[in-house]
């Protein structure tokens, strides 16, 4: 494992801003999963207030947690094996995450934000159906993400993982 202070700080940075945005992406499953069992007005008004200030959560986890794994490749960039690849692979995972936003929810989020409470359009489930689906995806792409970055954090290199130990010579001496 690379120890310089970019790394380290990238580390630290990513597992932070990564675990966050994935533990916020976690809450919203929950909220939007307990939201199923209600009609569309219900659905549509707390979709609202959901739009208030999430998506600036979500924009102030997911880019700082891009960045920081960026700078942890770039860290690691002479490492090989695990050291690199696993925040390469997270890095890949929180892209698809962003592709899936800019794609899916963003443009779902825009059309629900103008929806009347009172009078949800008559394919309202069908987009909420829609919306949830791209959501599990981005969550299972985010927690992998934090779980990469988690492993990479952690793992010791094989040549470190067990020290040679020093002889014994109190032992050396009865052979």
């Amino acid at each position: 494992m690379t120890h310089s202070p970019l790394a380290t700080a990238a580390r630290f940075a990513g597992l932070i801003f990564v675990g966050i945005f994935s533990g916020f992406l976690v809450a919203v499953l929950v909220l939007e999963t307990s939201l199923r069992d209600y009609d569309g007005r219900v659905y549509a008004q707390v979709r609202q207030v959901e739009l208030d200030s999430l998506d600036t959560l979500a924009s102030a986890t997911l880019i700082p947690a891009i960045l920081a794994t960026v700078l942890l490749i770039v860290a690691v960039r002479r490492s090989r094996g695990p050291a690199l690849w696993l925040p390469v692979a997270a890095l890949a995972l929180m892209l698809v995450v962003l592709v899936v936003t800019l794609t899916i929810n963003l443009p779902i989020n825009g059309d629900q934000n103008d929806w009347d409470v009172t009078a949800p359009p008559s394919d309202w489930a069908e987009v909420r159906d829609d919306w949830q689906s791209a959501h599990v995806v981005r969550v299972v792409a985010a927690v992998g993400a934090f779980a990469l970055l988690l492993v990479a954090a952690v793992r010791r290199p094989a040549a470190a993982a067990a020290p040679p130990r020093p002889a014994d010579p109190v032992s050396a001496g009865r052979r």
